[in-house]
């Protein structure tokens, strides 16, 4: 693996000039896997690995378990996983880094997807024991859709798992990607010594060189590294050295050398084995995101016309976030830089009404933790402060008007009325279901029969649920309650068939907060008897489901 810098320069030096140049050092890219794979840890093990923090929030033992620093909300803390995306931005060698974090739970596939609509490549975290689970598979098809190219992290390898090739067959044969290892296990599950890092693909599968590794206390420092050539490793790790260059060499032998056009192209995935615990791997992570992803390159606008990095300044808001600091109070709308330069001050338009936006006030983010930011180039991810205008999938352009394509909702599957326990707080209650609802937690239903009381609302899962409500209390100080409702899908209707749905047995309209009308059904079965009783009535999807 070469250095972090290496050939940063050389691609930068065909377009020339400084914004060039500062878009071939950004490297912008979510982690993404199934809940407790190991996201927020590899994330807590790649910024201490670029030297950013000086130990690691995850240590052993759940009695002295800190938080990481990508966990900042009290229910992330206390129960260990994320419900939350979170941006983190930093340096490693010449190279910017804009790493997301992604939530760890079904139920919050939505923001996750959001994500992807932000980043130019995927790391797909894989358990070493449970290989392929359901989230991954689903999440690696949302990349795919999105044409973002996918790295491929096999973590614990310091615990019990599977064997090194078998995961392998399951990534090509239950989701069509070829695994192209870069680095080997050396050392089974459970017993990690080291990685073999692979030659080039005419060496036909031999050995390039073996890292061994040396655990630290808890896994809370980074983990020292020795170099050995093939030989000095034969003679060190014996049996394990000889496996695992067996099996390079059968990689070979069926083709599964790295191939960077078929990886851009969405065919292959280079895999590296890894303890994010441990930092087992970690730099070699690093390593390859910034060798092999790609830099920031062109997006398509609404009409399909490709906007370039060179173009004037333009930029998507993917999402926005309140309450990540209860010292300020404050909502972050975060966007990325889509092309141009940004400079704070800026005035710039706002897409969707037309009206100009100033960004006095933009951040870079670190988890919870916030710098002033006075320039920024394409694939950064910055944070506008009160921007109460910006929600999910708008844009943010200079010159010219460009506008990039929304971001669909999720089809909801859980609802729920809301309401505050005490009148009192009924201006409070008000303002937070607006806030949450334009973050997008959740969607909120409205309709005359129910009133602003108690909104409905929608969800993906029911976790999205507890966040609102746990949310309400810690930031607004309103104490909730919750009353499920019998509906299980939803669908797309019009002002025309609104009225006839209604008098619908089973069946309750609503409006959600961007005009969108939607019926709630029952079951799939008192859908498919209106459908057929009543033809021309309009029921149609909605356009993005967590399938």
């Amino acid at each position: 693996m070469n250095s972090p810098s290496a050939g940063i320069e050389a691609r930068a030096g065909a377009s020339g000039g400084k914004l060039a140049e500062e878009v071939a050092r950004r490297r912008t890219f979510a982690v993404i896997s199934h809940p407790d794979a190991g996201k927020s840890t590899l994330t807590e093990a790649l910024a201490l690995h670029a030297k950013v923090i000086s130990e690691a929030g995850a240590i052993h033992g759940k009695a002295g378990r800190k938080s990481t620093v990508s966990d900042w909300m009290e229910m992330e803390k206390a129960r260990g996983i994320s419900v939350s995306s979170t941006a983190l931005q930093f340096e490693y060698g010449d190279c910017v880094i804009n790493l997301v974090d992604t939530p760890g739970h079904s139920d919050f596939s939505e923001d996750t997807y959001r994500v992807l609509t932000a980043v130019d490549a995927a790391v797909m975290l894989i358990d070493a024991a449970k290989g392929l689970e359901p989230q991954t598979l689903k999440l690696f098809q949302v990349a795919r859709d999105r044409g973002i190219p996918v790295i491929t992290v096999i973590n614990k390898w310091d615990r019990p798992g599977r064997a090194p090739l078998e995961l392998l067959d399951e990534i090509l044969d239950r989701i069509g990607l070829t695994p192209t290892p870069l680095f080997l296990p050396v050392g089974i599950a459970g017993d990690f010594r080291g990685l073999l890092r692979r030659g080039p693909a005419e060496s036909e599968g031999a050995p390039a060189e073996y890292i061994h590794f040396t655990r630290t206390a808890g896994g809370a420092t980074i983990a020292p590294e020795e170099h050995y050539t093939p030989e000095q490793a034969a003679d060190q790790e014996g049996e394990a050295w000889t496996t695992a260059a067996e099996e390079s060499e059968l990689l070979s032998a069926a083709g599964q050398d790295h191939d960077q056009e078929l990886f851009l192209a969405g065919q292959t995935s280079p895999v590296i084995y890894a303890s994010a615990m441990l930092n087992f791997g970690v730099r070699q992570i690093l390593e390859t995101l910034i060798e092999l992803a790609p830099p920031p390159g062109p997006r398509a606008d609404l009409a399909g016309t490709p906007r370039v990095p060179a173009d004037p300044f333009s930029a998507v808001v993917f999402k926005v976030q309140a309450g990540m600091d209860a010292a300020h109070r404050d909502r972050l709308a975060f966007m990325r830089i889509v092309s141009g330069e940004f400079e704070r001050g800026m005035v710039v338009t706002h897409a969707q009404t037309g009206r100009p936006f100033a960004t006095k006030y933009a951040l870079t983010v670190f988890g919870r933790d916030r710098t002033t930011v006075d320039t920024a180039y394409p694939g950064d991810i910055v944070g506008l402060v009160n921007a109460t205008a910006l929600a999910p999938g708008h844009t943010l352009f200079s010159d010219k008007k460009v506008e990039f394509p929304p971001i669909p909702s999720f089809a909801p599957e859980h609802f729920a009325t809301l309401r505050a326990r005490t009148a009192d707080k009924y201006k409070q209650f008000r303002k937070a279901i607006d806030q949450l609802d334009s973050e997008g937690v959740v969607q909120v239903l409205r309709n005359d029969t129910r009133g602003d009381a108690s909104p409905v609302l929608a969800a993906v899962g029911p976790m999205q649920f507890e966040v609102v409500t746990a949310r309400m209390l810690t930031e607004f100080n309103v104490e909730t309650h919750l009353d499920f409702l019998p509906y299980q899908l939803a669908r797309r209707t019009d002002a025309t068939s609104a009225p006839e749905l209604a008098r619908q047995r089973g069946v309750e309209v609503f409006t959600r907060t961007d005009g969108a009308m939607l019926a709630l059904f029952g079951d799939k079965w008192r859908l498919q008897y209106i459908q057929k009783e009543m033809p021309a009535l309009t029921l149609e999807p909605l356009v993005a489901t967590a399938d």
